[in-house]
């Protein structure tokens, strides 16, 4: 009977084992910037912004050694959009944030320690205005957009259970008019957004 016992135990510390080295699943936190291009349109509207700084956190779920499907939900803290239009060609001002909530499927291919992958999903967008002096006009409202994100990198593993990723991501989605007709555009963003984290599996 003692003997027994001690098999059974022997098999769940090696199937423990086993699962441990698996890594099935990965939490990762990273820092982000959003570089909105220029944009000009056939309506006479342009639009200008700054970069904005903000965060990423991610998980995946490994469904095999090289493909995984990502959940992401990302924040700015805050950056300028300006609409310049003939009744206003010095331009108006809006303070904004924003936030992403996206999927992806990710396709790896792994190197040793180093693992470039390349991934795509849809995205959902909140265009988001900061009610302050930064911002000119008050008719200005949260806006949700549709859209997709795109991506590479590559992570270097720096243990078994911890890796530093380095990515070029670009968000794609219709530039924004915060509820102001005189603020379209009728064009589509490609957002370039440069991230770098840490990334945790288990």
């Amino acid at each position: 009977m003692k003997k027994i016992a001690i098999i059974a135990f022997l098999l769940a510390v090696s199937v423990a084992a086993g699962r441990a080295q698996e890594s099935r699943q990965d939490i990762s936190i990273s820092g982000t910037a959003l570089v909105e291009p220029f944009i000009a349109s056939q309506t006479d509207v342009q639009v200008h912004s700054n970069y904005a700084l903000g965060a990423l956190a991610s998980y995946r779920f490994m469904l095999t050694p090289s493909s995984a499907l990502e959940a992401n939900y990302g924040i700015t803290y805050q950056n300028t959009i300006k609409f310049v239009y003939p009744s206003f060609p010095n331009g108006v001002k809006v303070l904004t944030r924003t936030q992403e909530a996206s999927a992806a499927y990710v396709r790896t291919f792994n190197y040793h320690r180093f693992n470039p992958f390349a991934e795509a999903g849809p995205a959902a967008f909140i265009f988001l205005p900061i009610r302050n002096s930064g911002t000119q006009t008050l008719d200005v409202k949260q806006q949700t957009a549709v859209g997709a994100i795109y991506g590479a990198g590559i992570a270097y593993e720096i243990s078994p259970s911890f890796d530093i990723r380095a990515e070029y991501r670009g968000m794609v989605t219709k530039v924004p008019t915060f509820g102001d007709t005189s603020f379209a555009t009728n064009k589509w963003y490609n957002i370039y957004n440069p991230v770098i984290g840490v990334a945790y599996h288990f």
